[in-house]
């Protein structure tokens, strides 16, 4: 499985890596189904699965070139490094366009994800009973997820640990936004805002030499929850992928169908027409730690079409599925 690349293509994995974890942090929109549509999400699942206790023999015995080799190591620290990146640079740029923009974005990726279900059908050919079936199991899932009533936060580390586990699928499962997930578990703020706000404010203070930053009860707990989260989220990477690569060997059409159907009732979740609905106590606004009013669900509503937005928006939606063409189109010139 291991490949040695070249220069420009680590720098290649670095990108779809960036773009894979802005992706994760936008609830709706799933890091994995970028991974199926850049052609890496099976060398992605396959190289997490062999995290395995042959790996961490061969660590502790110190073979690490085989370590690497057998792990695809080099695969894997590219794509991971750009996702982390994401997180500090391509995130904060998605999250300033989603605040002032966020009509626009939402149509953008509406049809980014109209394109990419083309981009991932178009050559499957093997409609079978069986696979319409998974079609529509996964369509369905995909619909329901999108209709859920979020859950209170619950910053109760083990109930962290399972966000963890539960809210790495959006990286794992093309379709199913990890993001999402979180809002509907009612941690979204909790973790993927006020703990990484809090983590990159110590990282900071340690670099700047202010070591006192670490007495501090709060930011103390937020570092322990965001330690959790990532604990849980690397066991989930780890476990989920083992389960999927068992299941892409012996199943794959059967598989890739469900996530055609996944992605296509996420489509429910991008809706770009829908009003964002807040958390209240009262008559008030909950709010979290930056003083931003809380998520609580959408309200989806058919738009008006005599209206200018509209029909920028619909511009936007005819942006993102041209994006997904051209990328079709330069695949198919450079094989």
């Amino acid at each position: 499985m291991y490949k040695e690349r070249t220069l420009p293509q680590k720098i290649h994995l670095f990108l779809k890596g960036l773009i894979m974890g802005g992706a994760n942090k936008v609830p709706g929109v799933s890091g994995g189904m970028v991974a199926f549509v850049m052609g890496f999400y099976e060398e992605l699942i396959y190289t997490f699965q062999r995290i395995n206790g042959k790996a961490f023999k061969l660590l502790f015995n110190g073979r690490f070139k085989s370590f690497s080799d057998y792990t695809n190591l080099q695969f894997l620290v590219w794509v991971m490094a750009g996702s982390m990146f994401s997180y500090f640079s391509v995130s904060l740029v998605l999250d300033y366009f989603l605040k002032n923009y966020e009509l626009y974005v939402w149509s953008w990726f509406f049809g980014m994800i109209i394109g990419s279900i083309y981009y991932i059908s178009k050559d499957f050919g093997d409609w079978k009973p069986k696979t319409v079936i998974g079609l529509l199991v996964g369509a369905t899932v995909g619909v329901s997820i999108s209709f859920m009533t979020p859950a209170t936060e619950n910053d109760n580390l083990w109930f962290v640990f399972v966000c963890g586990i539960i809210g790495v699928s959006g990286m794992t499962l093309p379709g199913l936004s990890g993001s999402f997930i979180l809002i509907l578990l009612g941690n979204y703020v909790l973790l993927l805002v006020d703990s990484v706000n809090v983590l990159g404010n110590v990282i900071t203070n340690l670099v700047s030499g202010n070591f006192e930053v670490l007495q501090d009860e709060v930011k103390v707990r937020y570092l322990k929850i965001i330690a959790v989260f990532t604990a849980g989220s690397a066991f989930g990477l780890v476990s989920i992928s083992h389960m999927l690569g068992y299941v892409l060997k012996r199943w794959h059409q059967i598989v890739t169908a469900i996530i055609i159907g996944f992605i296509t009732g996420s489509l429910g979740v991008v809706w770009p027409w829908k009003k964002t609905i807040y958390k209240t106590e009262g008559t008030s606004f909950l709010l979290d730690q930056n003083g931003n009013k809380i998520i609580e669900n959408y309200q989806r509503f058919i738009p008006n079409f005599n209206n200018q937005e509209t029909w920028i928006s619909i511009g936007f939606i005819i942006i993102g599925i041209s994006l997904i063409l051209i990328i079709d189109f330069y695949d198919r010139k450079r094989k």
